[in-house]
C-alpha cells in the first residue's frame, strides 16, 4: 500500500519555487546598473531592490516555520507562491523605484514562506529511505536556479527590458499555486505553542533599521537621520532577548547559543555570506562601468560563481564525509578570501579570463565550506532541535548576504565619494576610473577581511563531532 501518495508531484511543487527564488535573485544582481541608470538613482537607493527582498526573506524565515506547524505547511507554501507571483508582477509594473522596492519586499515574504515549508514538506512525503535522494534533487533546483539566473537575465535585459525579468516568474507562480492547493497538504502538522508575534515584530523591526543605518551612511547628505536610526536599535535589542528569554515558545531559543559550537558555525556561515555578496553585488557593475560589457555578456561571467559551487559541491559533500568538517570549512573560506584579494588586484587591463577564474576560486571557497559547516552545525545539534537549527542557518545565510551587500556598497560609496569630491557612482564618467577601480579594491579587501574573520571562528570552534548529540 503507498504511504506517501503524491510525492512526485509535491516534489515538482516545492522543487519549482526553490529554482523561482533562485532564480529570481541571481538574476536580478546583474540588473542593479541598469536599474540605476534608468531611475538614474544613487547606488544606495538602488542595492535596497536586492535589500529588501533579502530583508523581508531574513526577518519572516523562522516566522513562517513557526505559522506553517501550526497552519499547515502547505497552505503556507502555496500562499508563499501566490505571493511570490502576484510580487513579481507589481515589480515588472512599478513606475519607480521606491514601488519596486515594495514590490521586491513583498516578494520576498512569499519566498520566506516557500524556503521555511518547503523542506519540511519535502521530508514528510518522502519514505526515509528515499529522503537523501528526493534532497540531492532539490539541491539540482537551486544549483540550476543559480546557474541560468546571471546568464538568462543577461539576455532577457538586453534583448527585452529589466521589467521582463519579472513577468518571467508571474504564470509560473500563478500556476504551481494552484497546484499546491491540489497536492500539498493542508492540514495542520500540529496546534503547537502560541505564536510569539512580538517577538517577531521587534526582530523585523531590528533589521529593518540596521539595513536603513547601513544604507544611510552611504549617503552624503544630513547626518541627522542616522541619530533616528542607531538610538531605537539597543534598546529594541534588549527588549527582543527579554522578550525570548521569558516566553515559554519564542521565535529564537537563546539557550541554543549556548553551544559555542553551533553558534560559531552559525555565525561563520553568515560571514562567508557576507564575503561572497560582496563581490556579487560589485563585479557587475565593474563589468559595465569599466568594461563597457552588455549585460548577456556580464551575465555569462557571473555564471563562474554558481557553476563552481555546482561542480565542487560533490567533492565538498566526499570529503566532508573523510576529513573534519570543521576543518574542511575552514579551508573553504580561507580559500574564499584569497579570491577576494585576487580580485581587489583587478584593474581595468585585468583579462576576462584571469577575472573568471578569480570568481571561480571564489565559489569553489564556498562550496568547501557550505556543506561540511552545514553538516557539522547540524550533526553537533541534539535531535529535536535539528528544524531550529536548519533555519538559524537559512536565516544566517541570508543575514549574510544582507550584510554583506550592505557592507560592500557603503566602502565602495564612500571611497568612490572621497576620490571623486562628493559624486556617486550614478554620476560616473570613464575619466573618473581609477577612482573607481580604488573604491572597488577597497570595498574587496573589506569583504576579504570578512571572509578571514569568518574563518578563524569557524577555526576556533575546533574539531566537528561525527554524529549528533545525544537528544536530551
Amino acid at each position: 500500500m503507498e504511504h506517501y501518495p503524491d510525492k512526485w508531484q509535491k516534489f515538482l511543487i516545492v522543487a519549482v519555487g526553490v529554482f523561482m527564488s533562485t532564480l529570481d535573485s541571481s538574476m536580478v544582481n546583474i540588473a542593479l546598473p541598469t536599474l540605476m541608470r534608468h531611475f538614474h538613482s544613487p547606488m544606495h537607493d538602488t542595492e535596497w531592490v536586492v535589500l529588501a527582498y533579502l530583508l523581508s526573506t531574513t526577518a519572516s524565515l523562522l516566522f513562517w516555520g513557526h505559522l506553517g506547524d501550526r497552519l499547515g505547511r502547505g497552505r503556507v507554501y502555496g500562499t508563499g507562491m501566490l505571493i511570490f507571483a502576484i510580487g513579481s508582477l507589481s515589480c515588472a509594473i512599478s513606475p519607480g523605484l521606491s514601488s519596486l522596492v515594495i514590490a521586491r519586499f513583498a516578494q520576498g515574504l512569499g519566498a520566506a514562506m516557500m524556503m521555511a515549508t518547503g523542506p519540511a514538506i519535502i521530508r514528510d512525503s518522502f519514505p526515509p529511505e528515499q529522503l537523501g535522494r528526493a534532497l540531492g534533487l532539490l539541491g539540482i533546483a537551486v544549483s540550476l536556479g543559480l546557474m541560468s539566473g546571471p546568464g538568462l537575465g543577461g539576455l532577457l535585459i538586453q534583448f527585452f527590458s529589466w521589467r521582463a525579468l519579472f513577468y518571467l516568474t508571474v504564470p509560473i507562480g500563478l500556476l504551481f499555486s494552484i497546484l499546491a492547493v491540489r497536492y500539498l497538504p493542508m492540514h495542520r502538522s500540529s496546534r503547537g505553542a502560541p505564536i510569539d508575534w512580538l517577538g517577531s515584530v521587534i526582530l523585523a523591526a531590528i533589521l529593518c533599521l540596521f539595513s536603513l543605518l547601513l544604507t544611510r551612511l552611504a549617503d552624503n547628505g544630513s547626518r541627522a537621520p542616522l541619530i533616528f536610526l542607531t538610538i531605537p536599535i539597543p534598546f529594541l535589542l534588549a527588549g527582543f532577548l527579554a522578550i525570548e528569554k521569558q516566553v515559554k515558545h519564542p521565535l529564537l531559543p537563546l539557550d541554543i547559543f549556548a553551544d559555542r559550537f553551533f553558534c560559531l558555525g552559525i555565525v561563520s556561515a553568515a560571514l562567508s555570506f557576507a564575503s561572497l555578496f560582496g563581490a556579487i553585488i560589485l563585479t557587475p557593475f565593474y563589468l559595465d562601468h569599466l568594461r563597457g560589457m552588455a549585460p548577456s555578456d556580464i551575465g555569462l561571467i557571473m555564471m563562474a560563481i554558481p557553476a563552481s559551487i555546482m561542480l565542487t559541491s560533490p567533492l565538498a559533500g566526499w570529503l566532508s564525509d573523510l576529513v573534519d568538517r570543521s576543518r574542511l570549512a575552514t579551508l573553504g573560506l580561507l580559500c574564499s578570501a584569497i579570491a577576494l584579494f585576487l580580485l581587489a588586484t583587478t584593474g581595468a587591463e585585468t583579462s576576462l579570463t584571469t577575472l573568471t577564474i578569480h570568481l571561480a576560486l571564489l565559489g569553489a571557497g564556498q562550496s568547501l565550506f557550505l556543506s561540511p559547516n552545514s553538516a557539522a552545525v547540524l550533526a553537533h545539534t541534539q535531535l529535536h532541535r535539528s528544524g531550529t537549527a536548519a533555519a538559524l542557518l537559512a536565516a544566517a545565510r541570508n543575514l549574510g548576504m544582507l550584510l554583506g551587500i550592505s557592507l560592500a556598497t557603503l566602502v565602495f560609496a564612500r571611497i568612490f565619494s572621497q576620490q571623486t569630491g562628493g559624486l556617486d557612482l550614478r554620476d560616473y564618467h570613464p575619466d573618473q576610473a581609477e577612482a573607481f577601480l580604488t573604491a572597488l579594491r577597497g570595498a574587496l579587501i573589506v569583504a576579504a577581511v570578512v571572509g578571514l574573520a569568518g574563518a578563524a571562528l569557524s577555526r576556533a570552534r575546533g574539531p566537528s563531532s561525527s554524529k549528533a548529540e545525544p537528544e536530551v
